[in-house]
Parts: C-alpha cells; sequence; structure tokens
C-alpha cells in the first residue's frame, strides 16, 4: 500500500486536514461525559434548572461543533480519496495500455478488468477510512482513558485491563477473517473470467443448449465465493458480541467499584456515569479502528494486486527519437531467420522464418490452423520482439522505431472484426483523425463497404452498437479494411479479414485492392487459396516452419503443402490455372 500513497500527492492538503479535524471531533466527545456529570451532581442535585438548561445548551454546542467538525473531515477525506482513485486509475489505464502483447497475455484481461475496477475502489475506500479514523479512533481510545484517570485512578485500572483484551479479541478476530477476505478478492478473477467469457459467446452458449450448464458453473464459482465471503462474515460477526459482553462486564464491575465509592463519598454519581460513558466510548473507538483494520487489510491486498500490473514492466523499450529512412530503399519488410515463441521454454511458433517484400508486393500467407500465420504478421508492426532474427521495414529493424512511426505505416485488419460504439465517421477516423469524408467515401468503395453507407438514410453518421453488432459479419469485416486503408499505410496487413465475405465480394476486393493501391506492400493471410492465388509472392507456412515460398504456379511445382491445399479447394483443373 506504500507504494500507492504517491496518488495522494496532489492531496497533501485534505489529506491532514481530515484527520485533524477528526481528531478534533473527538475532543468535543471527550468533553460530553464530563458536562453530563456536572449536570447531574450540580443541575439535578440542586434542582437548579437554569443551570440544567445552560449545560444543556453546551451539550447542544459540543455536538453541533462536533457534527461541522466531522463533515468538514468527510469532505476533505472523500476529496482526498476520490481524488488518489482517480489518478491511480489513470496511472494504471495508461501503464496497461504501454504494456506489450506478451505482458497482456500474462496478465489476462479478467485479471486486469477486476484490477481496474475492484481492486482500486477496495484501495480508495481503505484511504477514505484510514483519513478518517487513523487519528480520531486511537484518540478517542486514550483520551477516554486519560479522562477517566482525571477522575477516579483506581477504577481507571479496569479500564487499562479492558482495553488491551478488547484489542487483542479484535486482533485475532481479524487475523482469521483477513486471510479469507484476500481469497475470496482473488475469486473475482474467476467470476469475472466466466462472465466475461459467457458474454461474448452468449451466441453459442444458445447456440449449442448450454444455458442450464454454464449457470451451473457460474453458480459454482459465486457459490465459492459466497462461501468465502459467509466464513469471513460469521468471524467479523463474533467481534461484536464477545467486546460488548467484554465492555458489559467491565460497566459491571464499575457500577460495583464506583457505587461502594458513591456511598462512602468518595465518587460522585454523575462522575460514575461519565466513567461508564468512556468505557463505552473505547468499545466504539476499538470497533471503528476493527472496521479501519479490516477496510485497510482489503485495501492492502488490493494494492498488492495493483503493484503485480505495476510491476509488469513492458519487455519491449521503445526508441525515442524519430528514424530517417532510406527513401531509395525498395523492399519495405523483410524477415532474416526469424525464431519467435510466446513463452520460454517453449516450441517455436516460427522457426528460421526470411523472405523479402517489396514496395508495391502483394504477399500472400497461407497455411493450416496453428501455422502461424498470424503471429508472422503481428512481428510486422512489433506487437511481439522475435528471439532470433530480424524483422526490417524499409531497411531498418523495427526495435529502432518508435511506435508510432512503425505503426503509422501500417494499416492492420484483424482476425476478428472490432468497431466502437459511435458513427462510421467516428470509426474511420481512427485511421486518420482529420480524414475527410471524400478520404472516407474512397476507403470504403476500395473495401466494398459504400453500400453500407449508401443504403443508410443517415450515411457516415449511421450509429454503430458496440462491436459493431448491428451490423452482419461482412459489413464488420469490409468497415475495418476501410478503417484501415483511410490513412492510406505503406503497409496493409489483412489477417483473414474476407474470410465473412462471399466468393464474389472477395474477388471485387482483391481487384479494388490491386489497383487502388499502387504502391503499397499489401500481406493478405488466408485460408482461401483463391484469395491469395494471384499474389506476387506467396508464404507457405507449415507448422511454424516456411514449407515454401513463391507465385501460384511456382508452389504448384514444388511445394508439397501448397499442393495439398489446392487440391482440398479447386479441381484439378482451376488449380492448374
Amino acid at each position: 500500500m506504500r507504494e500507492l500513497l504517491r496518488y495522494l500527492k496532489g492531496y497533501t492538503k485534505e489529506s491532514i486536514i481530515g484527520p485533524l479535524f477528526k481528531m478534533l471531533e473527538a475532543c468535543f466527545e471527550l468533553f460530553v461525559p464530563l458536562v453530563m456529570a456536572n449536570v447531574i451532581d450540580v443541575g439535578i442535585k440542586n434542582q437548579d434548572k437554569l443551570y440544567i438548561w445552560q449545560r444543556g445548551i453546551l451539550l447542544a454546542g459540543l455536538g453541533l461543533l462536533g457534527l461541522v467538525c466531522s463533515l468538514i473531515a468527510q469532505y476533505f477525506a472523500a476529496k482526498a480519496a476520490m481524488g488518489f482513485g482517480t489518478a491511480l486509475r489513470k496511472d494504471l489505464y495508461s501503464h496497461i495500455n504501454q504494456l506489450s502483447y506478451t505482458e497482456l497475455d500474462a496478465l489476462g484481461t479478467p485479471a486486469l478488468v477486476t484490477r481496474m475496477t475492484s481492486d482500486i475502489n477496495q484501495a480508495q475506500a481503505g484511504v477514505n477510512l484510514v483519513l478518517r479514523l487513523f487519528l480520531r479512533s486511537p484518540f478517542l481510545a486514550v483520551g477516554a482513558v486519560i479522562m477517566a484517570l482525571s477522575i477516579n485512578p483506581p477504577i481507571t485500572v479496569i479500564f487499562l485491563i479492558a482495553a488491551p483484551v478488547i484489542s487483542l479479541v479484535i486482533f485475532y478476530i481479524m487475523k482469521a477473517a483477513m486471510p479469507i477476505y484476500k481469497k475470496a478478492q482473488n475469486m473475482l478473477d474467476q467470476v469475472a473470467m466466466l462472465t466475461r467469457e459467457n458474454h461474448i459467446g452468449v451466441r453459442v452458449v444458445r447456440a449449442f443448449s448450454r444455458q442450464t450448464r454454464e449457470t451451473e458453473r457460474f453458480e459454482s464459482i459465486s457459490g465459492e465465493l459466497m462461501d468465502k465471503q459467509v466464513l469471513a462474515g460469521k468471524i467479523a460477526a463474533l467481534m461484536n458480541p464477545i467486546t460488548y459482553v467484554i465492555v458489559n462486564l467491565a460497566i459491571i464491575v464499575i457500577l460495583w467499584s464506583g457505587g461502594t465509592q458513591v456511598y462512602q463519598g468518595r465518587l460522585s454519581q454523575g462522575e460514575l456515569a461519565a466513567l461508564i460513558s468512556y468505557m463505552t466510548q473505547i468499545l466504539l473507538a476499538l470497533l471503528a479502528l476493527s472496521i479501519l483494520v479490516t477496510a485497510f487489510t482489503k485495501a492492502a491486498a488490493s494494492a498488492v494486486r495493483i503493484n503485480e500490473v505495476f510491476h509488469k514492466l513492458p519487455s519491449m523499450q521503445e526508441h525515442k527519437e524519430p528514424l530517417q529512412e532510406s527513401v531509395s530503399c525498395g523492399i519495405q519488410v523483410e524477415f532474416k531467420h526469424v525464431c519467435f515463441s510466446y513463452a520460454k521454454p517453449a516450441e517455436d511458433a516460427l522457426e528460421n522464418i526470411s523472405f523479402q517484400a517489396k514496395k508495391g508486393q502483394t504477399i500472400g500467407i497461407i497455411g493450416g490452423t496453428g501455422a502461424g500465420k498470424t503471429t508472422l504478421i503481428n512481428l510486422i508492426p512489433r506487437f511481439y520482439d522475435v528471439q532470433e532474427g530480424q524483422v526490417l521495414v524499409k531497411g531498418i529493424p523495427v526495435e529502432e522505431y518508435p511506435f508510432l512511426q512503425l505503426r503509422e505505416k501500417i494499416g492492420i485488419v484483424p482476425q476478428k472484426a472490432v468497431l466502437f460504439r459511435g458513427t462510421i465517421r467516428e470509426n474511420m477516423k481512427w485511421g486518420k483523425s482529420d480524414a475527410s469524408d471524400q478520404e472516407i467515401y474512397e476507403a470504403l468503395s476500395i473495401a466494398q463497404a459504400k453500400e453500407i453507407v449508401d443504403k443508410n438514410s443517415e450515411g457516415l453518421d449511421m450509429r454503430i452498437s458496440q462491436g459493431g453488432r448491428n451490423l452482419s459479419g461482412g459489413q464488420r469485416q469490409r468497415l475495418t479494411i476501410a478503417r484501415a486503408l483511410v490513412s492510406k499505410p505503406e503497409i496493409l496487413i489483412l489477417d483473414d479479414s474476407s474470410a465473412a465475405l462471399d466468393y464474389a465480394t472477395d474477388a471485387k476486393l482483391r481487384k479494388a485492392l490491386k489497383e487502388k493501391t499502387k504502391g503499397m506492400t499489401v500481406f493478405l493471410v488466408s485460408q482461401r487459396a483463391a484469395s491469395i492465388r494471384s499474389a506476387d509472392q506467396i508464404l507457405v507456412l507449415d507448422d511454424g516452419k516456411l514449407a515454401g515460398i513463391g507465385t501460384h504456379q511456382e508452389l504448384l511445382d514444388t511445394c508439397q503443402v501448397y499442393q495439398e491445399i489446392c487440391k482440398s479447394q479447386f479441381s484439378q483443373e482451376e488449380a492448374a490455372q
């Protein structure tokens, strides 16, 4: 938790004012039993109504001052805690965006979502309670003992025995409950993961009529989480009965001992009532302290989980200075003996890959499922770093580029078409923030997506729901292709982005790309041989290795893997064409 306190740096004033006013409220609270003692010993004893009214007004004044101090303390504590949470959330979000795919894969989306939401909320709540109670509760407990000591030192011994006993009870109950709270917080990751999985795959779940089974899985995990929380709650619930028993026993002893002294004239009735009030104040202060300890322990557990993300440093270091590129370089992308694996030790996902892609060429990439096609194209924009070899763009290793300079050259259409909530125009401007409508329409035309806009009365202002769920799969794919084309990138990567298109639309798309993207190096990843057969160069991947490289006809003559792919998709006459 100490590492996260830096996020209170801009709220130093609030972090000081909040606790000080809470301590001031405690001071007013400590004077209340003394005033009540005077009311009993003077006002009621002498039947002095004026004195009672005066002390009553004083009590009301103390209460009002305490309320004002409390409100001021709550305001500044809440302001500091909210500022802490906002700054932490912003910094964590920024840090996550700096992580490479390697770290994101290791952490997992559900864990990151839980840390961004639940864990930061827990840390924020912990800071709020600490600012409100970390001075007030100890001050009130110690102050009550001192005030009791000023009234009657012998009876104060009862306070000095009861307070540590109550503290020990609270300590052991917290010690038993806290590990369970931590486990429950960790189980939230599993609940988030299952919720996200079922939300994304809801159509598949319903298609296979697995609602009952998935509901049972969710209930099982939620039930485990509930059991942990109930167990922790049961242990924590022991606190009030046990502490109240101790306090009431102490009050009985105070009444017995104090009653004797009242009878002997060594203690007044008002002072006895004040001692009982101070005993109650000690109990309430220690119970508030236990709430603080509980909240702080939860916050500390969440802080550990948040710091796990902060301690995940990006494995890829960015070169900060912009590079001067060679204008005459005709080779846009080059792989030199590239080897890559997602985790070590592990089998290489790519092994000894070497090829060149010249400016204006169309490079087809084909292979079976898991052959390494997506892995290969993910190395070009440097989403991952290679273990061996080099990836070069325009003759310069990708490691030497600033991320922005490198990725501005590349337009990427991922396997899964992702659109964001907003208008078509807003989505298209992801590729180029200042793109004109003419540039957007040009990109839509090449991507065979112009009809989507033309058929809608709103045109480019047509609203897209989250994830593009109000569009068909083919429409989403064409719009994501158009988004990549808007910026007119030097390198265009289409990662199996025409899988949802019919053959006629796919053919029109390939023809438009060839005719209207002169000078653009295009990488076409596909499992359809028809989609890449006209490419200038085809890479055939098989289990992470380059099984063949060449044109369609060359590979038919020399590459067995490519021959098998073509035979499975074409007739003998079609394959030979």
